[in-house]
This record gives C-alpha cells, sequence and structure tokens, in this order.
C-alpha cells in the first residue's frame, strides 16, 4: 500500500487546472484517516474584490490525499486535479500509470484508442482486473467486450473524480467477476451547490480539436443539484489515413430525500468512431520503420494485394503480403449508461445504499478484408468489408449495509447483473471501381454472409460481508469473504450466405464459475505518528468468457471442442500476499510494498492433438503462474512549490508449466509472462504557485516479450512528457476564470514500440514476422483555454 502524496484534489467542479498542491499536517489522525483537509489561501493581491470564479477556486477545501494511509493493503489513490493536468480526453487509466505496478500504453497520445490501449498489473491484463465507476462495472475492458465498456466512454475526462487503484485484490465488495489482479475504482464529480458555466476548448497536432461545455444549475429549490455536459473530439491518425472521432453526454443529479436519504441520478451517452493503426512486426519494423500503415485512400493498391494473394502471385512493388497493410479497418461503438442509487443513514449506527443501472451498447469492429472476395454478381471486388457485431443490454442491482458497534464495523452487500449479449461476423461487398461509404460507416442488413451469429446470457450473483475490526488504537483488522457465482448459457444461431442457411460452427451450451468462500484478510499496524505496516491475503476467481470470441470463453470452439472440455475446464484462481511499510511525515510520503502471487488454473486456447488431423482449438487449462516482486513510491515537496514523485516495481511473473499445443511441446516453464516488464519507473517534477504550474515526467517501461517461449523481445522505452499551465487572477470579465494550459506529449520524440500484443501472443515467433505491435505516438503538442463563468 503506498502513501504517496500526488496531488491536491481542486475544485472538482470546475474545469480549471488546480489550485497549488501545499502540504496539510497529519496531526494526530487515527490509522483509519485516508485525507485531511485546510482551506486554500490565493496568492492575490486584493481578495475581496476577486470575481466569483476566483472566489470559489479560493475558498475550495485542498484535499491532500495520503495514498493508502491506514489501509490493510496497497492502495492509491490519484486526485481530480491529476487528471485534469493531462491533455483533455486522455484517459484516466494513461494517468494511472505513474503509480507503481501498473504499466499501461496506446499507439495515440491520448490513450484512448481502445484497440491498442493496454494496462496490466502485476503480470495481470485487463481482462483479469475489476473496473468500476461510481460502483457500477465497467467489465473486463477487452477490445470486443461482452459485458461493459471502457471508461472512456462511461465518463467525460472533465467530469472525472478521484481515481482508486488496489494493485493485489480489490475490496471483497467491488462489482466484478474477473478481478484476480487488482481494482481500479473511478469516480464522477458532483454537481456545484453554485450556478456555473464551465467551457473549454483544445487544439493539437494532426489536427486534433476538442470542445467541451458544461452547465451547473446549483442548488435548486427542493436542494437538487445537477449539471449537464457535453464535448465532441476530433483528431487524425498520426499515421495514414483516418480519424479518431468521439463525441459524449453526462448528466448528474443529486437530491436529498429528507434528512437522512440521497437521491443520485446519473446518464451517459457515448458515441465513438476510431480507424485502426496496423498492428506491425518487428521484421516490418527493421526493414520499413514505424510508420507503416493502412493504405487506406489507395482502393487500387488494395485490390491488387488481394488479387495476388487469392490467385498465389507476386504482390505490388513494396508489399511483402496480405497482411502487411490492410485497406480500412476501423472500431465504432455507441453506449447509454445509467445509474440511480440512494444512500441512506437508518441510525447513526447504521448505513446503506441501492443502485440500480443499465447499459446497452451497440458495437462493429470493421475490416476490409483480402481475404473474402465479394460475388460477382455483388460488385466482384477482390475485397470485402468483414464485421464483428455487438450488442450489450445489460441491468443490476447493487446493494450494502453497515453497521458500526464497539469496535467493529460490520459491511455485507449483494450484485446481481443479468446481460443480454448478442454477437454476430459478417461480411458486406465492396464495387470494383471505387470504396463508397465512409471509413467510420455503420452496415446495415446488406450482408451477403453471415458467418456465425450467437445470443449469450450471463447472470452474475455476488455476496460479501466482512468486519473491520479496531482492536487498538494502533492496531486495525480486515477480515471478509465473497461468494461469486456467475452462469453463462451460449445458443448459436445459423448463418448464411447469399441467403441460404449454412451450419454455425461455434458451440452452444451452458457452463458455471461459482466459489463460495473467497476470503481475504489484512491487518494495518501503526507504529508512530510516521510510520506503520501492513499485510493481507486474497483469494479470488475470474469467470469464464461468455462470447464466440472471448480469450477464456467455452464457447469459442465447435461442437465437438465444447463436448471435450465442458466437464474439464475450471475457472482462473489467484492467491495473492503482500507486505507493506509507510512513511510519512510533513513533507514526504513514501511506500514499499513486496507480494506474492499464485495465479492458477491460466486458461488458454490451445489445438488438441496433433495440428494435421484438424483438431479444433479449445479452451484450456495449461498451468499457472507464479509472481514476486516490489513496488516503491515516494513523494517530497522540498521545496513550498516545488515537489518530486517518483515510483519504482519489479515484477517477476514466470509460468510454472511447459505448453503442448497441436501435439507440442514447448519450453515454457520458468519463462517470463507475456507483455509484462521486469522494470518500471516513473519520475516527475512538479511546480504550483497558485498562478503558473507544470510538471516534467519520465516513465520507463523494459523490455517485454509476446511469445510464451520468450523467442522474441521489444526494446526498453524512456518516454518524456511535458504539462505548463497559467491561471489568470484578473478583474477583467474576459480572463477571470480563465486558464490556460500546453501539454507535450513523447517530448524528446522517440520511436518506439507501445503496445506488445494488440493481435495476441504467439508461442515462438522465429522470424519476428507476427504483427502484433502497436507503434508509439511521436511528439505531439496541445493547448487547451478553460473559462468558468
Amino acid at each position: 500500500m503506498s502513501s504517496v502524496l500526488i496531488h491536491a484534489a481542486h475544485g472538482a467542479n470546475m474545469t480549471s487546472a488546480p489550485a497549488p498542491a501545499r502540504h496539510a499536517k497529519q496531526g494526530t489522525a487515527t490509522p483509519a484517516a485516508t485525507a485531511t483537509t485546510r482551506p486554500v489561501t490565493m496568492k492575490t493581491a486584493d481578495r475581496k474584490t476577486a470575481d466569483r470564479a476566483d472566489s470559489v477556486r479560493a475558498t475550495q477545501p485542498e484535499s491532500i490525499i495520503v495514498l493508502g494511509a491506514g489501509a490493510a493493503r496497497e492502495t492509491q489513490t490519484l486526485s481530480h486535479t491529476d487528471i485534469q493536468q493531462t491533455t483533455p480526453g486522455t484517459s484516466p487509466l494513461k494517468a494511472l500509470s505513474k503509480l507503481p505496478g501498473v504499466m499501461f500504453t496506446s499507439s495515440d497520445p491520448l490513450g484512448s484508442y481502445e484497440w491498442s490501449q493496454q494496462i496490466i498489473i502485476r503480470g495481470f491484463d485487463q481482462s483479469r482486473l475489476g473496473f468500476t465507476m461510481d460502483g457500477v462495472p465497467l467489465g473486463n475492458l477487452a477490445y470486443g467486450n461482452d459485458n461493459g465498456l471502457s471508461i472512456g466512454r462511461a465518463l467525460q475526462t472533465e467530469n472525472n473524480g478521484p481515481a482508486t487503484l488496489a494493485q493485489g485484490a480489490g475490496a471483497v465488495g467491488v462489482a466484478a467477476s474477473n478481478d484476480l489482479g487488482g481494482a481500479l475504482e473511478f469516480t464522477s464529480i458532483d454537481p456545484t451547490k453554485q450556478f456555473g458555466v464551465d467551457v473549454a476548448g483544445t487544439v493539437g497536432s494532426y489536427g486534433t480539436w476538442r470542445t467541451f461545455a458544461r452547465v451547473n444549475t446549483g442548488t435548486m429549490k427542493g436542494g437538487g443539484r445537477l449539471y449537464l455536459s457535453y464535448d465532441y473530439q476530433d483528431a487524425n491518425k498520426w499515421k495514414g489515413d483516418g480519424i479518431q472521432q468521439q463525441q459524449q453526454a453526462n448528466a448528474k443529479f443529486i437530491q436529498p430525500l429528507g434528512r437522512h436519504v440521497k437521491l443520485t441520478l446519473f446518464g451517459d451517452y457515448s458515441q465513438r468512431a476510431e480507424n485502426d493503426y496496423q498492428d506491425l512486426s518487428l521484421h516490418l519494423i527493421n526493414t520499413k520503420g514505424y510508420n507503416v500503415d493502412n493504405v487506406t485512400g489507395n482502393y487500387g493498391l488494395a485490390q491488387q494485394i488481394a488479387t495476388a494473394y487469392q490467385n498465389g502471385t507476386a504482390m505490388p512493388a513494396g508489399i511483402e503480403n496480405q497482411d502487411q497493410s490492410y485497406y480500412n479497418s476501423a472500431g465504432l461503438r455507441q453506449d447509454i449508461l445509467g445509474y440511480g442509487k440512494l444512500d441512506f443513514n437508518i441510525t447513526s449506527r447504521l448505513k446503506g445504499a441501492f443502485t440500480f443501472y443499465g447499459h446497452t451498447n451497440t458495437g462493429e469492429g470493421v475490416w476490409v478484408t483480402p481475404y473474402t472476395p465479394t460475388p460477382a454478381s455483388l460488385g466482384g471486388s477482390p475485397l470485402s468489408t468483414r464485421t464483428t457485431e455487438y450488442d450489450i443490454h445489460r441491468e443490476g442491482l447493487i446493494a450494502s449495509l453497515s453497521y458500526n458497534i464497539g469496535h467493529h464495523t460490520i459491511e455485507g452487500g449483494f450484485w446481481f447483473e443479468n446481460n443480454d449479449f448478442e454477437q454476430a461476423r459478417r461480411y458486406y461487398p465492396l464495387g470494383m471501381d471505387k470504396y463508397t461509404g465512409s471509413s467510420v460507416h455503420w452496415f446495415g442488413n446488406d450482408a451477403f454472409e453471415t458467418q456465425w451469429q450467437g445470443n449469450f446470457n450471463t447472470r452474475t450473483y455476488q455476496f460479501h460481508i466482512q468486519d473491520t475490526w479496531q482492536i487498538t488504537p494502533r492496531l486495525k483488522l480486515n477480515y471478509g469473504f465473497k461468494s461469486l457465482v456467475v452462469d453463462n448459457t451460449a445458443q448459436a444461431l445459423p448463418g448464411n450466405y447469399m441467403g441460404t442457411p449454412t451450419a454455425n460452427p461455434y458451440a452452444s451450451g451452458s457452463i458455471t464459475s461459482a466459489n463460495g468462500f473467497l476470503p481475504q484478510i489484512g491487518a494495518n499496524y501503526r507504529i508512530n505518528h510516521n510510520n506503520e505496516i501492513f499485510a493481507d491475503f486474497s483469494r479470488n476467481m475470474a469467470a469464464f468468457d461468455n462470447s464466440s470470441t472471448g480469450a477464456t470463453s467455452p464457447f469459442a470452439t465447435t461442437v465437438a471442442g465444447y463436448a471435450a472440455i465442458r466437464n474439464k475446464i475450471h475457472p482462473e484462481m489467484s492467491y495473492s500476499e503482500e507486505i507493506g511499510y509507510r512513511f510519512h511525515n510533513k513533507r514526504i510520503q513514501a511506500s514499499l510494498t513486496g507480494y506474492y502471487v499464485e495465479f492458477e488454473d491460466r486458461l488458454l486456447s490451445i489445438t488438441q492433438g496433433v495440428g494435421i488431423q484438424g483438431n479444433p482449438s479449445v479452451l484450456t487449462n495449461v498451468g499457472g503462474v507464479t509472481a514476486r516482486g516490489i513496488d516503491a513510491a515516494f513523494n517530497y515537496r522540498f521545496a513550498d512549490n516545488w515537489s518530486v514523485y517518483a515510483s519504482y516495481s519489479f515484477n517477476d511473473s514466470r509460468y510454472d508449466d511447459n505448453l503442448t499445443t497441436g501435439g507440442v511441446t514447448y519450453s515454457t516453464k520458468g519463462k517470463q509472462v507475456v507483455a509484462m516488464p521486469s522494470n518500471l519507473a516513473n519520475v516527475q517534477v512538479s511546480y504550483d504557485d497558485g498562478t503558473i504550474w507544470g510538471n516534467f515526467q519520465m516513465q520507463y517501461q523494459g523490455r517485454r516479450t509476446y511469445t510464451y517461449t520468450n523467442d522474441q523481445w521489444v526494446k526498453p522505452n524512456d518516454i518524456f512528457n511535458l504539462n505548463l499551465g497559467y491561471r489568470f487572477h484578473s478583474h477583467n470579465w474576459a480572463l477571470h476564470g480563465l486558464d490556460a494550459q500546453i501539454n507535450v506529449t513523447n517530448l524528446f520524440d522517440k520511436r518506439y514500440v507501445a503496445t506488445v500484443g494488440s493481435n495476441g501472443f504467439e508461442v515462438s515467433d522465429p522470424k519476428g514476422t507476427f504483427q502484433t505491435l502497436q507503434a508509439g505516438a511521436p511528439r505531439m503538442v496541445f493547448f487547451t483555454l478553460r473559462k468558468h463563468f
């Protein structure tokens, strides 16, 4: 658990950059304390005559977040302030990457491009981490997500409140059915008590522009408060042709219902369209460089590539094979998310909450493929457009109740979710003369082939109970458990080709992931005012995926393949232990955590028997992973307006067993886990005097592998970023409430591999030709103006 002081949270209802981060004295805080506050004193010549926007900033309390203080496991909270200092539209996952143990990559500068978006914590990728927003489950954040949506589609950057990370294991009450390796809990800011309007505009490299507006009603008659916000963002790809585009709206309403009950309503609408960057291989990078991309805009060349592949003739000049450069690909997503929450205090000791939520999603993964030609009667192009189409309809209930008695706080809760998911693979015709339609076109009902389609239902039941026992003023013990049952049902529907029904190759059936006792226990001992130690243990299970393409879905195989495994496979399990030390005084926050993790029953889709026999790939338990490591973090406020933050993580995650697939056994025992570097480091120097603020950051990632046998590696990288801002303190109407900000990503314009495994992982890649790498974005500059009325 890290007791790092990151930044002061300021004005969570303002779009302006944060007020200066000053340290508030801890005093004699109890072990349970996680923050202290004190009023901010603005450094203006005449505070009494300052305008209302400056007055709001001046009177906002400065929340100093002592990360993890008093908790019984490693956990850290990143403030609203820190997220707002990044370029507007940046994924909060990227902001979290400065915390120890977190590796985040993306091939775009904002970290929002979902095909390349990758977060790994202590060797566990996003499919095995838990994600929530205001307690509402976001699912596993896989690209073809069957049970949720990314945080960037659930909440606008400007409305992000504090984000909390638990590296080892989330709390037993986290609404997630896959959190083997930790949990990330995001929050939304609340409406302000005063009326206000916030507007912001961003322009930047490669045609980037973003507009944002939010209206706060202030406290209305009856006590309710509301904000409505909207943003539109558009950018060109930094290489090749294409766009990265999103529009989004949020609304949040808080209404007190008497003295003891509060109602919160939240709504989100998001529509996103993203053209893809081409997946690269080490061979392509070494021979052609990082700028290889799709050939969008050159339809004739794309048809020549497809024709050469299909006829077995020579490729066009400069093209090695049909996979080097596709014509076009894109990801399209539309989401509507909402929840209603009742918080109530029955007595001074008994408190509870109920949350009802719903989420619908329509999505398409689009690819112009050289592998399947368009029928002659429909245009005859050697290309066609392949889509993977998604529809999610889920609704759920989260309930919790806590009771304080003596030195005990007993808390329990229940989570239920029903999720109906539909998925299909279809092909749409293309003509010979030209590519018609937008590159981010939503396809309709004119498919010439439905290769497969299916309906999937997932019902999740989770119960938890825990006790926090303050044994002595210095010693606190947390212990509890959760029970998790996930029922999956799959129905494979017939496909068709040119109106003729065809067989669906995938399986139908049902399977249950269940464990009635997943315990968690932890202790925190405060040695004295400045020092504390903690330790914890947790056991967790991840439910199976439920789709035709999920990495851990039992139904992503043939009927025969499913019959062979349905009574043999087991859900993945993890056992996590950690022990740590924290120090904090007036100027320094520091932590050191050691951990040991056993990951059991790892699932992987492999070929049963000898490959020449044509056996299907099926989901199989292939052994375990053992991880050991340390996380360290240090923050030092070495002068009134200056601070330095540093974090370092060492992770040694290795496979416990050899891997047999296609009748061949590969030596993977003792090999390093794919995509996770052994070494991660961050250094950030920050300055803030209330008017001028800035920070200079370095992030280092060690070398990473994308093969299970470790025969190929990606070089380490160290990337520098610069953020600068200026707050105007003027009586002039045009200037007061105005803030300016400049963000420079990849300051020294390094060329490097960002994401490893965008197209999956291979057992071995001796020639380095497997295309599963995404190039990091070059240096890019963004300028933002914000104004509060």
